[in-house]
This record gives C-alpha cells, structure tokens and sequence, in this order.
C-alpha cells in the first residue's frame, strides 16, 4: 500500500487538507475545472471564485494550449478564446495567484510542452510562489516524469497523473506510487465533455487505484450536474467537473453577471449531489485514519 507523504517531510498541500477536510465530512471533494483567460483574464479569476463560493473545494486552473488533444469541443473552444484574448503562462500563474490569496486549493491543469518550453524548476518554483499546489499532466506519464518529479520534490508541490480503464495492474501502481495529492481516474476512454451518463467502468477502475495507495482517488470526464455528482460520490473520493462550468460561461458569452451566476448555481448543484451519498466519506475515512 503506497502512503501519502508530503515532499521533503513538510506540511500537506492544500489540495491534501481540503480532500482530509471532505472526508471528514464523509463525503466526496468537489473539484472545479476552468482555462485561465476564460471567458477574459479578469472573468476567469471571477469564475474561479464563483465556483468556490457555490461550494467547490479545489480549482483546476487550465493552462490554454494550441493543441489540446485530450479536450472536447466545449474546453477547446473556451481554451482557444483565451488564446485568441491573448492568454500566456504568465497570465496563468497570475490567476493561481489571484484565487489562492482568498485560500482556495488551487492545481494547474497543463499539457507538459508549456511547462517544457516554460522551464520545469522554473515553472516548479513560479507555480510554488504563486501559491499553486502542483499540476495535473494529462499527456505526461511517470517514467518519463524524472525533471517534474525532482521539481516537484523540491518545491513541496502536488503531481496529479492520470490513470484510465485501458491501464494495467502495473501502470495502475506505478502511477499512484508517483502521484501526490490524488490520483485521477479517467471514467472514459476519449476526450473530455458532458454525457448523459457516467461511466460504468469508473467503479472498477477506483477499486483498482485504492488496492495500491492510500492517496483519494478522483473521477473526471462526464459529470454535467448534482444527479451524476451524487452516482460518482457513491465510490470515488472526489467528482471532478469542467466542462459543464464551461458550458455555462459560453451559453452567457453576452452577459457575464449571468454567466457568473450559473457558474455559482451549477456549483451549488453539484456542492449538493456529493454531499447526498455518505459512503464515500466512510471509506475515504477509514483508508486515511
């Protein structure tokens, strides 16, 4: 069984203190989704905030890429506005640091050629002073993670890999035993959006993470809104929702107070969905006791 241990000994990140925080309310952490720059840079860190105050626990920033082969139409049209806005890696950290003064966990979301391009310790050590908790590498996998894990080390930050379905017994391990924070579990094979459904894979998939680690295992691609935040709730230790808060800011491109607004109701919807099951909450409860 792979433990949790903060870098160099030190303190439990943020995201590790809102996950504990969540489990002792025997229930699943929310985890909020949103591009920096979107749908403005200004409008992003409003969004961001909104989410927070609807009851989200931690907040994926995205880093906007050119190429993002991962994502689905919805994600690559709010990544690509930010682009065309004029949205940087610098802009980025700017909204880290603008949404964890207020103390809100915060993880960067980011394809590994900008943080390449960018400088892993320099990245690393920016994202520290920013006040980020680490980041989640979609197209990044752990034997080839040498440089970002050493960084990642020294600066004390959180390093989110992914696992899916399609993944041995053997990845499955190796990839939890290199993650810090949580480990995210993929419930689809393909790209990012809404469904009408959860994945029925997902469950099997949690079960598999937890008999090698004791870090909270969080399930991302699909969920739309509270019904399916309750279903995923039921066995993951956190429900991971982006496209749908996306959704939302584009569908209220003409008027951001209502954008915002449905930001907030949407996240209120799904604060309520994970907090309807308690079994998650027992379980997440009894692994970190």
């Amino acid at each position: 069984m792979i433990e949790q241990a903060p870098a160099g000994g030190g303190p439990a990140s943020p995201v590790a203190v809102a996950f504990a925080r969540a489990a002792a309310e025997r229930r699943a952490a929310l985890v909020g989704y949103l591009p920096a720059g979107f749908p403005s840079y200004q409008g992003s860190i409003d969004a961001l905030r909104a989410m927070v105050d609807g009851g989200v626990d931690v907040v994926e920033i995205g880093l906007p890429y050119s190429d993002p082969v991962l994502d689905g139409p919805v994600i690559q049209q709010a990544a690509d506005q930010a682009l065309r806005a004029g949205c940087r890696t610098a802009d980025v950290l700017r909204t880290v640091e603008a949404v964890t003064a207020a103390g809100t966990a915060a993880l960067v979301m980011t394809y590994w050629n900008p943080v390449f391009r960018y400088g892993v310790e320099r990245f690393a050590r920016d994202l520290a002073g920013a006040g980020g908790s680490g980041l989640i590498t979609p197209d990044l996998t752990p034997d080839v993670a040498g440089d970002w894990l050493a960084a990642g080390e020294r600066y004390g930050l959180d390093r989110v890999f992914l696992v899916a379905p399609s993944s041995t017994d053997a990845r499955v391990a190796a990839t939890a035993a290199a993650c810090r924070g949580f480990v995210y579990a993929t419930s689809v094979m393909g790209v990012t959006g809404t469904r009408d459904a959860t994945s029925t894979a997902a469950p099997a998939l949690v079960a598999r993470v937890r008999a090698v680690t004791s870090l909270p295992v969080a399930v991302g691609l699909g969920v739309s809104d509270g019904r399916q935040a309750a279903e995923v709730a039921r066995y993951a230790d956190g429900v991971i929702v982006g496209s749908a808060f996306c959704r939302r800011l584009l569908d209220a491109e003409s008027d951001p107070a209502g954008g915002l607004a449905a930001v907030r109701a949407l996240a209120a919807d799904l604060a309520a969905g994970v907090r309807e099951s308690e079994q998650v909450g027992r379980g997440t409860a009894d692994r970190l006791a």
